[in-house]
């Protein structure tokens, strides 16, 4: 093994080395695709794990808090979310959190072993001013933490790309939700154009991308498939890959959506690992909805990060006891933060 594969501990800033077996391909046809995904499950589950355990080769998870910085009053339409402005959920719109509140949750969350501090704000875009002076201050402190710093606040332009590039931001999430052909069906006030041209200026500042989707809103199939091949497709796969479980609300159009089942999951978990094997691939929203043995599922098939604390957003997820003592019960042990930043 070399010593790039033996220093790789699966942090935004690397890619994982691709060791020899395996093929990292950019030209997936949406049969070879599918072929894949309907393999039969055990099948598919033995695949990726081989895959998963070639690549990453000390199989640990990364721990990861995601905080809302800002929720609620989003103009935009997406059918799937409870923070849209338009829609009954329950959920107020707030103001940004103030740079030393999201910093002591950092701090907090790094005393719980994440390694990842993700902020989200439900924006439709970034606009310059105070605010994203805000967030870039919240980013150089999550940094200063020896944590990778993530952020989901809408679409970009070039200029802010780079002014979050500066302060230090090691990824950016940005998802394309669903394949190109359902996604009108979900969302009106975005484009998929618009996603893409958004990921074009995160890779282009040098920031490291985080994309998946979300699966369970009634969605085929093929658009499942369509998706993963979307994102595998790209020139250089997203080094972060989150892939999500409806979590149905109510207010919103997709409150009727029946529950992923646990097999749906498993097979696109899978799949995303077959297809970008040096990702790290997010077992994120949704996890409430499982138990024990459909997580340890997930992460048998490629699964190798996971989101914890008591909300993903605004969405519940497990409590942080339930996670350690799933982890710790399975053996398996998470990724340490980085002392060297």
């Amino acid at each position: 093994m070399s010593d790039t594969a033996e220093s790789f501990h699966g942090h935004a800033h690397h890619a994982a080395p691709v060791p020899e077996g395996v093929t990292v391909r950019h030209d997936w046809s949406l049969a070879e695709v599918k072929a894949l995904y309907q393999l039969p499950l055990l099948d598919l589950v033995h695949k990726a794990q081989t895959v998963h355990r070639q690549v990453f080769v000390e199989n640990k998870v990364q721990l990861c808090s995601l905080l809302s910085i800002k929720t609620g009053g989003c103009p935009e339409d997406c059918a799937y979310c409870p923070q849209a402005a338009r829609y009954k959920t329950g959920v107020k719109a707030e103001k940004l959190m103030a740079v030393p509140e999201v910093l002591a949750a950092a701090s907090q969350a790094r005393a719980a072993g994440a390694t990842r501090f993700c902020m989200g704000a439900a924006w439709r875009e970034v606009k310059d001013g105070p605010q994203f002076d805000s967030v870039l201050e919240m980013v150089k402190g999550v940094r200063a933490l020896g944590m990778e710093a993530c952020a989901t606040l809408g679409m970009l332009t070039d200029s802010q790309a780079k002014r979050l590039r500066e302060a230090g931001l090691s990824a950016y999430n940005h998802n394309l939700d669903t394949s190109p052909e359902h996604y009108g069906d979900i969302i009106s006030t975005r484009t998929y154009d618009d996603r893409l041209k958004t990921l074009n200026r995160v890779r282009d500042a040098g920031i490291s991308v985080c994309c998946g989707g979300i699966i369970g809103m009634g969605e085929s199939v093929d658009d499942r498939c369509n998706l993963l091949r979307t994102l595998a497709n790209q020139e250089v796969h997203p080094e972060s890959v989150p892939i999500n479980a409806l979590v149905a609300v109510e207010g919103t159009p997709l409150s009727d959506q029946q529950r992923v089942e646990t097999v749906d999951m498993v097979r696109t978990i899978a799949t995303a690992r077959l297809l970008m094997p040096q990702s790290m691939v997010r077992l994120s929203a949704g996890r409430m909805q499982m138990n024990e043995e459909a997580q340890l599922l997930c992460m048998m098939a490629g699964a190798n990060s996971l989101f914890f604390g008591e909300k993903l957003l605004t969405t519940g997820n497990p409590e942080y006891t339930q996670d350690m003592a799933l982890l710790e019960k399975a053996g398996i042990r998470p990724l340490e933060p980085r002392q060297d930043r």
